[in-house]
């Protein structure tokens, strides 16, 4: 018998030691990781019952709280909602949070363990609890530029500072009131969600960092440029054959130059300088082939291709196949259509990058997080992503596109007084669907201070008429030169 207790008593002991191990786990060495999960439903809830933090533009708060004399004690409010629900995301009674709102829910409504004890305080000082501020690193001049520029177009724009990777102003349209969808009213919620849902023009995709990613058409040149000279074969004086239209090996596919015939209008041969200013398909469908996909994607993944970021909001990967492609299909991608997709704040990369003497910095959405009682309780700085070209080549390629600015295929981007890097695109979609238009680059050139991409869908309403020069440059002219006469 008393052998048969002490096996109980053992098994029951091991039992309680597991118990207490996986309760400390849990309650200790997770709970920072749990209470941030944006998954975390209670912690979703829990927000519910505190003055939820505000989030900062500038210093004005563009989310805050307000007392609602419901039981929800309080109402969250969006200024100028629609201009900021890219990046403030919203906060809804039912369904999932989304933006900031989301992927610092705990800093917002109190719940970090880093305001653990600032909460204590106030409950023992008899204060309501508060949730911390977020100061985000948009510039309320570049957002609303971006805005106004892009006008009723479909599209997004992003802008960057090259030397931190700080995201001074991204703009998604159409875009939509977050307002709407935080009524204390769950039907209303609900229902306003499946219109904005069922809304052909898709608003509550963030084009500028994911949704129904497009072609990049020929900003994904300055990839394909960056891989060639950094193989050490090419350099901006390298030739390629100059036909008026390529048959793809072993396809019926036939590539032609966007304005059809020869690039430049002559001559057997064409330097790689020229196809990149001019904007040619051939030849860089040429390069493409000679270089092989594995070198364009080796290339493209150093900017940050086919990897997911956290800004603290997730932008979905841009895609460069990462299976093995033919020479067709390589050809394709090399003017940056094939399986290639992208999204604006990708492109700001690359631009930046170059502009950044040949580092990519990881993007950024957010300055500082501060508690109630203005103590920091995080800042954050710039983080290297890697580097992506040489010094070297990084200076050969911005002098490439301020050429294509200036006298090439991107010259609606002048401005009078500034050196302008930029390139154009112009991505095709299918045989008769709208195009969509493209202009990434940086300003000025010889002092990069801001990176700049612009997205337009559905040709920007002109179908195949449209191109990036005629629409996308000049939104992004108007941006660089609000930004820059601040």
């Amino acid at each position: 018998m008393n052998r048969e207790l002490k096996r109980v008593a053992i098994v029951a002991l091991l039992m309680f030691l597991t118990l207490f191990a996986a309760a400390t786990v849990i309650q200790y060495a997770q709970a920072e990781a749990l209470a941030e999960d944006p998954r975390n439903a209670r912690t979703l809830y829990d927000s519910y019952s505190v003055e939820r933090g505000p989030i900062l533009v500038a210093g004005e708060p563009i989310a805050y709280s307000q007392p609602s004399g419901d039981d929800y004690k309080f109402q969250r409010v969006y200024a100028n909602g629609p201009l900021y629900v890219p990046i403030t995301g919203y906060i809804p009674v039912n369904g999932e949070a989304t933006g900031i709102e989301r992927t610092l829910n705990a800093y917002l409504s109190g719940q970090s363990s880093s305001q653990f004890f600032d909460q204590l305080n106030r409950i023992v000082s008899g204060q309501d609890p508060m949730g911390a501020s977020v100061e985000i690193a948009i510039d309320p001049v570049a957002q609303q530029a971006a805005w106004d520029a892009l006008g009723d177009y479909a599209g997004s724009v992003v802008v960057t500072e090259p030397s931190t990777g700080r995201v001074l102003a991204m703009v998604s349209k159409p875009s939509f009131d977050p307002n709407a969808l935080v009524v204390h009213d769950g039907r209303q919620v609900q229902d306003t969600y499946e219109a904005l849902l069922a809304d052909p023009g898709q608003p509550l995709q963030n084009r500028a960092t994911g949704g129904d990613m497009n072609p990049p058409g020929s900003t994904f040149k300055l990839v394909v440029t960056a891989a060639a000279l950094e193989s050490g074969r090419y350099t901006p004086e390298s030739t390629f054959p100059n036909p008026a239209s390529l048959t793809l090996p072993g396809t019926d596919a036939v590539v032609r130059n966007s304005g059809g015939g020869t690039c430049g209008g002559g001559g057997a041969t064409v330097t790689l300088a020229d196809a990149l200013r001019l904007s040619c398909n051939i030849p860089f469908a040429e390069l493409g082939m000679e270089l092989g996909d594995q070198a364009i994607r080796e290339q493209a993944q150093k900017f940050g291709f086919n990897s997911g970021f956290e800004i603290p909001n997730l932008v979905e990967p841009s895609v460069y196949p990462v299976r093995s492609l033919d020479d067709p299909q390589t050809a394709l991608t090399a003017f940056g259509q094939g399986d290639v997709r992208a999204t604006p704040l990708q492109m700001a990369m690359v631009s930046a990058a170059i502009a950044n003497g040949g580092i990519v910095m990881y993007p950024n959405l957010v300055d500082s997080i501060t508690a109630p009682d203005f103590s920091p309780l995080q800042a954050f700085e710039p983080v290297q992503y890697g580097r992506a070209i040489s010094e070297e080549t990084a200076a050969t390629m911005v002098q490439m596109m301020v050429n294509g600015v200036e006298n090439g295929a991107a010259t609606n981007a002048r401005i009078d007084g500034v050196s302008v890097a930029g390139k154009t695109g112009t991505a095709e979609n299918g045989e008769d669907d709208p195009y969509t238009l493209w202009f990434t680059g940086f300003a000025p050139a010889d002092d990069p201070q801001y990176a700049i991409t612009v997205l337009v869908e559905d040709g920007g309403g002109l179908g195949q008429e449209g191109y990036g020069n005629l629409i996308a440059a000049p939104v992004a002219k108007q941006v660089l030169e609000a930004v820059l006469s601040k």
